[in-house]
């Protein structure tokens, strides 16, 4: 597999700036900004266990118990109990659950299906009420122990994520944490399932390439706030990023490059089942997605004859231009080429959707591009998945075709989406003035771009995916936070784009709205800073945020 090769470039903010954050780095304390003015005023993190009204995202209901909480020891177990058919799942979920707990405790956490009466105790129970779901759950935790319980596994492991909240940030650390504090949970009753079914995350690897490691990195922070889908924007005029058997151009020339000329990457089928496994051990789905008709200057360098012209286009392209380039809509051996495409990533991929692309298509007559559309779409549908479409799909959309749309421009369009939705479909909310993670926190910002304005964390906390265009009641699946690459090479970049918004859009996504709040969530969000330093990922301490003083 190709690699790519970057580096991190220094953060220019003046002589001050650069030389804090040298030291900050030879010390190893992690990539976020260091404290400036605006931080002074920061209140500092509460003393002894996290209590419920910390969580983020927001469980449904949660209520302080009395007593001291739970305390871990060494002698502390992590029980499955009666666990019946699905007990080898269940069984993976503990051993994962003991394995995060044991890196910085250094306690054992044996898993065990009896052992003593306190510990930490995961219960499938069919009896919890329907609304509870395939994803809710409750957790309680006295001085005896901690019990989560759940439908399903889904369940308990959303669960296991909140009793990580609930133990002192350092709990997250990659290290064992030789003088760490009393790891306690405090006494909490937490009932809990999500407000929408679709909750995702979007990496871009077409513009610049990131390794399965660096992926399965991106992973984790999602998984930390209850993502459940995992969406890879796999093609793009830059780069071609998975190998399709009998179609060996696509990665010898498409793949060969990247934004800015560095030689970018691709994934073998090996590769991809990784990173689809890892996912799925945290309970995302992964959506692969090939841009198509448009964004496909590396499909026509590699292949010319799906040109209508029969001739390549120039390759590399290395800029960040969009809207140039088109397969042949109505070529016979286009058809052959997405069959191909199709059938290969339908059976690398246990999920249920597939993403065909369908935005910024500039030079296809309306009635070539509704063809085309709807001939991939069936295409899709034949191999067993569902096709998602980006929002200019929607006259295509429909019964035999795209069968959910992801919404992230309207220009006029949405009355096209609502005509959609009246023929049955779906809608993700990913409106790029809002969930857009390139974009710029403000104009001055070194990385990103601000074609669709400037996102600061409370923009991408204050708006209701049910009521920001006006759509029928109950058509939204749920929401998604693209990050597109053009700005962004190396995993370090990615996390200061990520962090401290991603946890914004998964609260939207996860906690009921008549809880929205922006004063008591940016409370909240403060404390995660803690575990993010601790975990060893990098986040831009936004001063809108009162980050604890250290």
């Amino acid at each position: 597999m190709l690699t790519r090769i970057a580096g991190l470039s220094a953060r220019v903010r003046g002589p001050l700036i650069v030389l804090a954050v040298l030291l900050l780095a030879a010390a190893g304390l992690g990539l976020h900004r260091v404290l400036g003015p605006e931080d002074t005023a920061a209140a500092r993190p509460p003393a002894g266990p996290r209590t419920a009204d910390r969580i983020v995202p927001a469980p449904l209901a949660a209520t302080a118990g009395p007593g001291p909480g739970y305390r871990l020891s060494e002698r502390t177990a992590v029980r499955v109990g009666d666990v019946g058919e699905q007990g080898a799942e269940v069984r993976r979920i503990a051993e994962q659950l003991a394995g995060e707990l044991r890196r910085p405790t250094g306690y054992p956490f044996k898993v065990t299906e009896d052992g003593p009466a306190d510990g930490i105790r995961l219960q499938l129970d069919p009896a919890l009420p329907a609304e509870t779901g395939a994803e809710g759950y409750r957790l309680t935790s006295d001085a005896e122990g901690v019990r989560i319980t759940a439908r399903t596994p889904a369940g308990l492991y959303r669960g296991g994520q909140t009793l990580r909240q609930l133990l002192p940030p350092r709990i997250e650390s990659r290290a064992p944490v030789a003088d760490g504090p009393p790891w306690s949970v405090a006494a909490v009753a937490v009932e809990d399932r999500p407000r929408y079914a679709y909750r995702g995350a979007m990496l871009d690897v077409a513009r610049h390439f990131f390794t399965v490691a660096e992926v399965e990195g991106y992973i984790d922070r999602l998984a930390l706030y209850k993502i459940n889908y995992l969406h890879l924007h796999l093609s793009d005029d830059q780069g071609w990023r998975i190998e399709i058997p009998g179609r060996p151009a696509l990665t010898a020339v498409g793949a060969s490059s990247e934004v800015g000329g560095t030689p970018g990457g691709f994934y073998t089928a090996a590769d991809y089942r990784e990173i689809v496994r890892y996912a799925q051990e945290r309970y995302l789905t992964v959506v692969p997605e090939i841009d198509l008709p448009g964004h496909s200057n590396a499909i026509l360098a590699s292949y010319p004859e799906l040109n209508c012209t029969g001739s390549a286009r120039p390759w590399p392209y290395t800029g960040t231009e969009v809207g140039f380039s088109t397969v042949c809509p109505t070529g016979e051996a286009v058809f052959a080429f997405t069959g191909e495409v199709i059938a290969e990533l339908a059976r690398l991929t246990p999920g249920p959707y597939l993403h065909i692309g369908g935005d910024e298509v500039r030079a296809v007559p309306p009635e070539a591009y509704r063809d085309f559309v709807r001939r991939v779409g069936a295409q899709v549908l034949a191999a067993g998945k569902t096709p998602v479409g980006w929002n200019q799909t929607a006259p295509a959309a429909g019964p035999g075709g795209v069968g959910l749309l992801q919404y992230w421009d309207g220009k006029g369009r949405d009355q096209d989406v609502r005509d959609a939705i009246g023929r049955g479909v779906k809608v993700i909310m990913s409106p790029a003035g809002r969930s857009y993670l390139d974009m710029k926190y403000e104009a001055s910002y070194p990385l990103g771009l601000r074609w669709a304005g400037t996102i600061d964390v409370r923009s991408a906390y204050s708006w209701d995916p049910d009521t920001l265009v006006d759509l029928p009641a109950g058509s939204v699946l749920g929401v998604e936070a693209p990050l597109w690459t053009e700005t962004l090479d190396t995993p370090e970049r990615l996390d200061l784009m990520l962090l401290p918004r991603l946890p914004a859009l998964a609260e939207l996504g996860w906690s009921p709205e008549a809880g929205h709040d922006w004063a008591g969530f940016r409370q909240r969000l403060a404390e995660e800073g803690a575990r993010w330093t601790a975990a060893g990922f990098g986040y831009e301490k936004r001063s809108e945020i009162p980050w604890p003083a250290r």
